[in-house]
């Protein structure tokens, strides 16, 4: 057929090219690069967390809606829990006992011979080590003796002869006719005190005669003069009320022979210690001495001079 050979030979004359122009085709795409696939795969994530959001959103009205009550059980949302235990009722309590801590517990008991050891020393007289006779308890300490053997121990000293302590009023032989005069600085810093003022005790003796209580009756002494210091702190406004019920009861000092000068016959300290000194430690009978106001309370405590 003629149409079809001309054709064909057109065809065949134009060499193919035809067909491309029948159905062009553009140059190939490029391959995507590293920018355009991080895009597209922030997109992918964004889009996923859109939906995890939304996803929670609704979960999350949900279980509102479960918790006031509206709509039903989801069994997803809401597993049966295991069963409460059951309740005790509570150990009743006394009255006022509500809060507070159980009581300790009571003693085990002494056993038999250990019980029988106690009493025996009960019942046995530390003076004269034999059974007590019309006991007579002392009122503070509580220590028990015969009757005539505390008797006459008390005549020889006023104080237990078991701890010591003073029964009555002990009296020196201090002179009579000294003064202790007291004043306080607030300029005045002793070391370790130095937020506080200075407490000053000035005692002052003239000269006078021996008496009867002292070594050398008749004998003349000389005057003297000493001032001693204390911090104005609590605790040292108590040794100075201290220190004036040993002053009044005639024992802070007394007549003798001076440990410093070797004189006879002159006032000096009677063992309750005074600090001489601001400076200087205990080796100058000055200050820092931590323990000095503990130490001087038991010096006074053994004459008992005491704060009750």
């Amino acid at each position: 057929m003629p149409i079809l050979s001309s054709s064909g030979s057109k065809m065949a004359a134009c060499g193919g090219t035809c067909k491309n122009k029948l159905s062009p085709q553009g140059p190939p795409p490029a391959p995507p690069n590293g920018l355009y696939l991080a895009r597209k795969a922030l997109k992918g994530l964004l889009k996923e967390a859109e939906k995890e959001l939304k996803k929670a959103q609704r979960q999350g009205e949900l279980m509102g809606c479960l918790a006031l009550g509206g709509g039903g059980e989801h069994p997803e949302l809401h597993r049966p829990g295991p069963p409460p235990p059951p309740l005790r009722a509570a150990p009743l309590l006394p009255p006022g006992a509500r809060g507070l801590p159980p009581p300790p517990p009571l003693p085990p008991p002494l056993p038999p011979r250990l019980r029988e050891e106690t009493e025996e020393q009960e019942s046995t007289c530390p003076i004269c080590l034999g059974e007590i006779q019309n006991a007579k308890t002392l009122e503070k300490c509580r220590h028990s003796f015969c009757e005539g053997c505390i008797t006459r121990a008390l005549q020889v000293k006023k104080a237990c002869p078991m701890c010591g302590r003073f029964y009555g009023q002990l009296v020196g032989n201090q002179p009579q006719n000294g003064r202790m005069l007291v004043s306080k600085d607030a300029t005045l810093l002793l070391p370790s005190y130095e937020k506080y003022g200075t407490i000053v005790i000035q005692y002052v003796f003239p000269p006078g005669v021996q008496g009867a209580e002292h070594p050398n009756p008749g004998v003349r002494y000389p005057g003297t003069t000493r001032v001693a210091y204390l911090p104005d702190c609590p605790e040292g406004n108590k040794v100075l009320t201290l220190f004036r019920k040993a002053f009044d009861q005639r024992l802070t000092f007394t007549i003798g022979t001076s440990m410093t000068t070797g004189r006879p016959n002159v006032i000096t300290w009677n063992d309750i210690h005074h600090k001489t000194s601001c400076t200087g430690g205990p080796q100058l009978f000055g200050y820092p001495d931590p323990t000095y106001l503990t130490r001087v309370q038991e010096e006074l405590r053994a004459k008992g001079i005491t704060d009750d």
